[in-house]
């Protein structure tokens, strides 16, 4: 089932997709699911080719595609501009809000709240990970890396070490894999962000990983013109960090959409939502 939902938020109305099964089991797991830049939930369900859909569809979970305002976040990036930072957003509480609706109504399990961006949601995300990262079983990144240090807003929150899953193709023009300047195709730039590999890292040292990382190449599919190679960051007792780096790739989410062919080379390689489900014990 597809709903729209609504909470308040601060005095402001705050907008949601909710897609779940007919029944939602209690117990079950969340999914929430926050949009790039000048997209909002339906727009990134479709951009992802409906792939997240798959955690109600095939996991029994409640996928929540939240709605930024006027398409953007409140994020964790020091030196943005958007309208919800100016205007004094809390997306961090809006993020609670929604966990709270949907223990309320379906009677999910807040300890299974799992969190996925993409581009500026997964700047927002890395934000939920810093300020509520109690709340939250894991998250997945794609086409998003941390600022560099000292344009990563400061955060009080506590270290909480957590499942990270990121997806970043090589070829992204919007966020450099390599790290620099996140802008629109050079225009409007939006801060220095770390590279992919360091973003993985850093989330690692957060987790207390120490072992040095593993990587192996997971090949490409037939007609693709892209390659996939999965880094882990692991240790016993520590969660896993994983990067899968799209060789070829663009700032696209990984898996059955269409994107346009300015976001770049997408992948049929990689399926983002059933890597995000092997890391999180959700079948996608």
């Amino acid at each position: 089932m597809v709903e729209g939902e609504a909470v308040e938020v601060d005095g402001r109305r705050r907008t949601l997709t909710v897609v779940r099964p007919e029944v939602v089991a209690e117990g079950a797991a969340v999914v929430l699911v926050l949009h790039g830049s000048n997209q909002d939930g339906r727009i990134v369900r479709r951009f992802a080719g409906y792939g997240f859909d798959a955690f109600a569809e095939r996991g029994g979970a409640v996928v929540a595609y939240l709605d930024g305002h006027r398409g953007n976040w409140n994020e964790a990036r020091a030196r943005s501009d958007f309208a919800a930072r100016r205007e004094g957003f809390d997306d961090v509480a809006f993020a609670g809000a929604v966990v709270d609706l949907l223990v309320s109504e379906h009677r999910v399990d807040p300890a299974r709240v799992h969190a996925v961006g993409y581009s500026a949601g997964g700047s927002m995300v890395i934000r939920l990970a810093h300020e509520i990262g109690p709340r939250l079983a894991g998250i997945g990144l794609v086409a998003a890396t941390l600022p560099v240090p000292g344009e990563l807003l400061p955060f009080d929150g506590p270290v909480v070490p957590l499942p990270v899953v990121l997806f970043h193709g090589t070829r992204d023009r919007l966020v450099p894999y390599d790290g620099g300047v996140t802008s629109l195709w050079g225009f409007r730039p939006r801060g220095l962000g770390l590279s992919a590999r360091e973003t993985a890292a850093y989330f690692a040292g957060r987790n207390g990983i120490t072992a040095a990382p593993e990587s192996h190449d997971l090949g490409s599919s037939a007609g693709d013109r892209t390659a996939v190679e999965r880094t882990d960051h692991r240790q016993d007792g520590r969660p896993t960090v994983t990067l899968y780096t799209v060789h070829g790739g663009g700032h696209v989410v990984p898996g059955p959409g269409r994107p346009l062919f300015v976001m770049g080379r997408p992948t049929r390689g990689l399926v983002a939502a059933r890597a995000l489900g092997e890391a999180f014990g959700l079948p996608a």
